[in-house]
């Protein structure tokens, strides 16, 4: 049985098309530099948004709000995503 995958909503045959229309209209050589720019914008987003994130804490804690109950919901969260990992493990493994 073969698995379809999906990514952002997009089945499998949706991203060979892509990928097909992409080497066409930009060539096999364009291919490795749009990634590489793909993935510098993917990381500057990255780094900015945990810029605001660390800025947001600093000034949280300096105005003395407790930042400790987003761990603590973090933390509930994480047990959740375990448990549910444990139960459905098995039945991803069969399949």
């Amino acid at each position: 049985m073969i698995a379809a995958s999906t990514f952002l909503f997009i089945g499998t045959t949706e991203v060979v098309f892509i990928l097909f229309i992409v080497v066409m209209v930009f060539g096999a050589d364009k291919i490795p530099e749009i990634a590489r720019g793909l993935g510098k914008g993917i990381n500057m987003v990255k780094n900015a948004s945990n810029d605001i994130k660390s800025e947001v804490t600093k000034s949280a804690t300096k105005n003395g709000i407790d930042t400790s109950i987003t761990k603590d919901i973090t933390q509930e969260i994480n047990k959740v995503k375990d448990e549910i990992e444990e139960l459905t493990g098995s039945v991803r493994r069969k399949l």
